[in-house]
């Protein structure tokens, strides 16, 4: 099958209001463009310098997702047009974002990236890191940063019902927040090797590479 088909039978898989973002690291910007051609406009990155290339070479309209783990002092380059900041697994991150949101004079929206995998070489939060950076009162004093939502990644593993069992904590950690903090709208989890489980319990964004573009490519 073509990218095109790919992207296509994937979108018919996923309800409206679920936010497909196609994962298009490694992948050339032709092949954004062909994604791009069919009226998609969420694309994610995991490295600063990669995005940066091909956010100069495709359409300024394309709404970039860092969806990578962020190393402080990358987020001064992406800190004028990134739509979406995935992986923010420190609170000392947040108040980089914060500096350089105000510097660009715009108000940036990030994800607090959870870690529910078991795996060492995963980033993030514990879910109760997560809930305090959320009610910390510096936190609530940053006007130009924006959590809307958690991300978190599932174990690498065949056995699904572990899979499972880590989307439903974050799910439930998502809906307790949600009740405290009502700009908490976005529960970014599933990849294409476990998004359809990510999308039975509860996911409303998906990070789906491979699925659509075939293999990457790391040479």
């Amino acid at each position: 099958m073509s990218i095109e088909e790919n992207y296509l039978r994937i979108k018919k898989e996923i309800p409206e209001d679920v936010t497909l973002v196609v994962v298009s690291k490694t992948h050339p910007v032709e092949a954004i463009q062909k994604i791009y051609d069919l009226g998609h406009r969420d694309f994610g990155e995991n490295k600063v310098q990669e995005m940066l290339e091909k956010a100069e070479l495709l359409p300024k309209d394309i709404r970039w997702h860092m969806i990578g783990h962020v190393q402080t002092n990358k987020i001064r380059q992406m800190a004028d047009f990134v739509h979406l900041i995935h992986g923010i697994d420190k609170a000392k991150r947040l108040k980089e974002v914060q500096k350089r949101a105000k510097n660009s004079d715009r108000v940036q929206d990030v994800l607090l990236q959870v870690k529910i995998a078991d795996e060492d070489t995963k980033f993030g939060m514990t879910l109760q890191e997560a809930r305090e950076v959320l009610n910390a009162e510096n936190v609530a004093k940053m006007q130009n940063v924006n959590i809307v939502g958690l991300m978190g990644m599932a174990t690498f593993t065949d056995d699904m019902e572990q899979v499972r069992e880590e989307f439903q904590a974050l799910k439930k950690l998502y809906d307790e927040l949600k009740t405290e903090f009502p700009q908490i709208q976005h529960l970014s989890m599933g990849m294409t090797a476990d998004y359809q489980i990510a999308l039975e319990e509860g996911s409303n964004m998906l990070r789906v590479g491979s699925a659509i573009f075939g293999a990457r490519d790391y040479n």
